[in-house]
């Protein structure tokens, strides 16, 4: 799967169609439709992820315990709303209603595309995202990729017992 890339500026007929970005499609390659999963995102937006990436994604899920309350719950809430999408013979897909009141979507959305999903946002809640944008990002940057360099030190302490023998305890 090609890492995906890109902002598009995007809009929603009356109908709930969009027509998907010529740069976008061709990204994903192929000649035929294409076949997508829709799906709510974290934030108030909605996810597309091409098939094979959302087969790849739910495998992952699949294997969480239904057992445990938390893990149910997220199963849930993961799985809601998802729904299987084509484009159609202009290149366009259709957008449940469900979905687009739950993203807030109006006419006007910006498709936002990285590694192996696309984020569909409302115009307007997107450029009000952008603008919270951190003053410092390069402390943001530091502070999510910056890797510890030095390892953990832990301090021990060593007795020496009657006998020869030792005993050890540990600072933590």
């Amino acid at each position: 799967m090609p890492q995906l890339i890109g902002e598009y500026d995007c809009k929603i007929d009356a109908k709930g169609r969009m027509r998907m970005p010529t740069q976008l499609l061709k990204q994903l390659g192929g000649d035929t439709a294409h076949q997508f999963v829709l799906n709510r995102g974290f934030e108030k937006c909605l996810m597309i992820y091409p098939e094979a990436n959302w087969d790849k994604i739910t495998k992952e899920i699949d294997n969480l315990n239904v057992y445990d309350p938390k893990q149910r719950q997220f199963i849930r809430y993961f799985y809601r709303g998802a729904s299987k999408v084509a484009t159609d013979g202009s290149e366009r897909i259709l957008f449940p209603k469900r979905l687009m009141a739950y993203a807030g979507l109006t006419k006007e959305v910006v498709l936002f595309a990285y590694n192996d999903r696309i984020e569909v946002w409302d115009k307007e809640a997107y450029d009000n995202m952008l603008d919270e944008e951190p003053e410092d990002f390069s402390a943001l940057a530091q502070e999510v990729m910056a890797k510890k360099d030095k390892e953990e030190i832990v301090e021990v302490n060593v007795k020496t017992m009657p006998g020869g023998g030792a005993s050890w305890t540990s600072d933590q």
